[in-house]
């Protein structure tokens, strides 16, 4: 059986994974793109080398993305995601009843187009009514936008490369911006295993733009160092606490779950100190 060797610019160790079949493989506009069939995970989205999702394991990662900003917020109506484009944030969000738009920001139209092939059940609500899709540069799409927004969360790819624009002050301030007073934003920081300079350098430029800003954690073992960290910011509001009852249906995101995602306050302190051992 052939392995397919991934090439995380960022981790210092490689993972291999068995292919039993390779499904697709092609070039966007933007980077390579492959799903690849493995015994273990099932179907495997690959972009530029570097996995994204699994059918196995990728409600981890969208849950725990969306669910804690959009259970801390008191009634979230107006959201955007920007990147995502296998579809899985978005699904995650339409779950909560109060939430009557969706603005899906993807600059790869070619990632939709494939999820919505090999992975239905990932894929599945981006045709919804209360989506719009828009394939544009997330970043543009919230520069100079109205203060109407509940909700930004960002699922992009690594930190490298055209997904750079989407962690710079510039942005965080257009973020800012476009939120309600109880809005929240959310962004996955990489891993406090193999990247924690890269968590402590996404949580002071953000703290530079948001009044409130934390970070949470959760368990993620296709993706490099594992301990994978979100960062989020407010302009007031503490994500730790949760605001509308835990009433979805989820196979890892709970209330219990939600209460103890967040760095306990010292471990952040000593984190954000630089004070950390490892």
């Amino acid at each position: 059986m052939i392995k397919f060797h991934e090439k995380d610019p960022y981790a210092p160790i490689q993972y291999s994974y068995e292919v039993e079949n390779i499904l697709y493989k092609g070039k966007s506009k933007f980077q390579e793109i492959m799903v690849i069939q493995n015994p273990h995970f099932g179907k495997m989205l690959i972009l530029d080398g570097v996995v994204q999702i699994t059918e196995r394991d990728e409600f981890f990662y969208h849950e725990m993305l969306t669910h804690v900003a959009l259970h801390a917020h008191p009634a979230p109506k107006k959201v955007i995601v920007i990147g995502g484009g296998d579809g899985g944030a978005v699904r995650e969000i339409l779950k909560h009843k109060t939430v009557e738009k969706v603005y899906f920001i993807e600059i790869d139209e070619e990632v939709i187009n494939v999820s919505r092939k090999f992975f239905p059940a990932v894929a599945c609500d981006v045709d919804d009514p209360r989506v719009e899709i828009k394939c544009m540069d997330g970043a543009e799409f919230v520069r100079g936008r109205s203060s109407d927004i509940d909700a930004v969360i960002v699922d992009s790819t690594d930190i490298v490369g055209f997904a750079t624009s989407l962690f710079t002050k510039e942005f965080f301030t257009s973020i800012k911006n476009c939120l309600t007073e109880n809005g929240f934003y959310v962004t996955l920081s990489e891993s406090l295993h193999f990247h924690k300079e890269i968590v402590i350098e996404v949580q002071e430029t953000m703290k530079g733009v948001f009044p409130l800003v934390d970070l949470y954690a959760a368990p993620i073992a296709t993706y490099a160092g594992n301990w994978w960290t979100f960062s989020v910011g407010s302009k007031g509001l503490s994500p730790r606490e949760m605001r509308q009852k835990f009433d979805i249906k989820t196979k890892y995101y709970s209330d219990e779950i939600h209460q103890q995602a967040f760095l306990p306050k010292g471990m952040y302190e000593k984190l954000m100190q630089k004070k950390l051992e490892w």
